[in-house]
């Protein structure tokens, strides 16, 4: 990879924004003179990023905007998987609205900390989040860590994809196959996340403008149908142990940026405000959920209500419920124009799963970072799409059990990361050698990190509760079972980790 770099300088610190034309050309006939590989001569020439891993440097961090930072998780978040999310506290754990609500503003925001924590390490140090997890959690666990987060980006795209696809295909009476929906949005991410970081934030400085717009419509055209019904708060072990499982999908869904979170502060000056960055992040994310997981919920207490709505959730999921309030008896052609623009929103929400996919893999290897970010993008977004056609028809049961899977994972991530910055590094930003990301000398080998991660899967192997296995902890919490496999798993590995790394640090480095 050395050699790579030393090929081309010029290319890797290019951006959308900072080229004029004399620079152009110049770089134009390095690239011409070098090796560069067939896909950063292509991203080169559309001026996209083709820098990959690698630490971003002071010239580099010319991005001072700190809107950009709230507006790339608030529309990655104002898309209709959130509003989807929301409606499984009513049709799949069955609580009041009320109760609900309580689970949505709890776990989100316990779920939105983290990201924007570790927003603010993006752009004290130039990382990425999984090169930066080397100096916390090691070679080895970072490694593992980021082949998880591999699958789990592909697994944001298919869930994502899915709820949009819904929407798509019902419009114009099924007119659109669903694979066919699924490669229109497949497409709209790729040629997006081609053009990489500034190109993005971009995208999502203002695509979240015509979702919130829709959603408005919804909360208007859902007022007027005066179907809105809430039951009464129900307590006991049952109501507990849908909280529980309702919260960890919440939890999923709200903390899932956390492996990925650094990769969007990276082109922020190094002398930024940690508290600009968190609060930019952490309300840019958090606002978004509230508003549309609770909206979600509220929307899905009128199934019940009406046999048309019933009937059309029953046989489009989440899609047939917006297609019931914005065009039966509604908006009628539009509200299909809606549903259309609101389908689109998931383009918005794939983006970062797909950019940060192509990073985790050049982590997992040293090898793989010789392969191009944009290569690894295409490889993500096929992937997906040969995911979630299939799983397209079974829409509520593949998005509950994903989300869940990820807080597990996600947890124990969470917990040896604070571990390692707050106990053995003593929270200072300071400790970490950043200029030495390419020495395998300047951070742990990570065997504490991959006993931490054993633990962790031992508490969550206790405390999960799925369709397909409940832990032994997880099963007496009411008739269903409760999920507590998050918290248990964040408990075992905090200890795991921790007794393991004092032995680590004495006897290895």
């Amino acid at each position: 990879m050395a050699d790579y770099e030393k090929q081309m300088p010029q290319v890797e610190k290019t951006s959308v924004s900072s080229y004029n034309e004399d620079d152009s050309a110049a770089s134009d006939a390095q690239v011409r003179d070098t090796k560069v590989n067939f896909f950063d001569r292509i991203a080169h020439k559309l001026n996209a990023e083709t820098k990959g891993i690698e630490l971003v440097t002071d010239e580099e961090k010319t991005d001072h905007s700190f809107w950009n930072l709230a507006t790339m998780w608030l529309s990655a978040n104002l898309v209709i998987a959130t509003f989807s999310l929301g409606a499984l506290g009513i049709t799949v754990f069955g609580l009041a609205f009320g109760q609900a609500v309580l689970v949505i503003i709890f776990f989100s925001a316990l779920g939105a900390f983290s990201v924007g924590f570790f927003s603010t390490f993006g752009s004290a140090l130039g990382l990425r989040q999984m090169l930066l997890s080397k100096f916390l959690i090691g070679d080895y666990g970072t490694r593992l860590f980021a082949a998880i987060n591999c699958v789990a980006c592909i697994g944001w795209g298919s869930v994502n994809i899915m709820s949009s696809a819904q929407l798509l295909h019902i419009v114009n009476n099924g007119a659109l196959p669903p694979w066919a929906a699924c490669l229109i949005l497949v497409f709209c991410t790729v040629i997006v996340t081609f053009f990489g970081y500034h190109v993005i934030h971009t995208y999502e400085k203002w695509s979240w403008i015509p979702n919130l717009i829709i959603f408005i419509i919804i909360i208007v055209r859902f007022a007027m149908s005066d179907k809105f019904h809430s039951a009464s708060f129900e307590g006991g072990r049952t109501t507990a142990g849908s909280v529980l499982s309702f919260g960890a999908t919440v939890f999923g869904y709200a903390t899932g940026w956390t492996t990925f979170s650094a990769d969007y502060v990276v082109y922020h000056p190094r002398n930024s405000s940690p508290w600009k960055v968190f609060f930019s992040v952490y309300l840019g994310l958090l606002l978004p959920l509230w508003f549309i997981l609770i909206l979600g919920s509220a929307c899905a207490t009128g199934i019940a209500t009406d046999p048309e709505w019933t009937e059309l959730y029953n046989e489009h999921s989440v899609g047939g419920l917006v297609y019931a309030i914005l065009v039966t008896k509604s908006l009628h052609g539009f509200g299909q124009f809606c549903c259309v623009v609101l389908a689109l929103s998931t383009v918005a929400n794939n983006i970062p799963n797909m950019y940060s996919m192509g990073l985790s893999a050049q982590t997992v290897w040293s090898k793989f970072r010789k392969i191009p970010r944009v290569f690894w993008t295409f490889v993500a977004n096929g992937a997906t799409l040969a995911i979630c056609i299939p799983a397209y028809y079974k829409f509520e049961a593949v998005m509950h059990n994903f989300m869940n899977l990820i807080s597990y994972y996600l947890a124990i991530y969470e917990s040896m990361m604070y571990s390692s910055h707050f106990i053995w590094h003593g929270g200072k930003m300071s400790s970490y050698d950043y200029e030495s990301w390419d020495d395998k000398s300047a951070y742990p080998l990570g065997l504490a990190a991959i006993f931490g991660f054993a633990c962790g899967v031992a508490g969550v192997v206790l405390g999960m509760n799925q369709t397909w296995y409940s832990g032994v902890l997880a099963k007496p919490i009411g008739d269903f079972g409760g999920d507590i496999g998050f918290e248990l798993g964040f408990a075992f590995s905090f200890i795991g980790f921790n007794v393991a790394r004092y032995f680590e640090k004495k006897y290895i480095r």
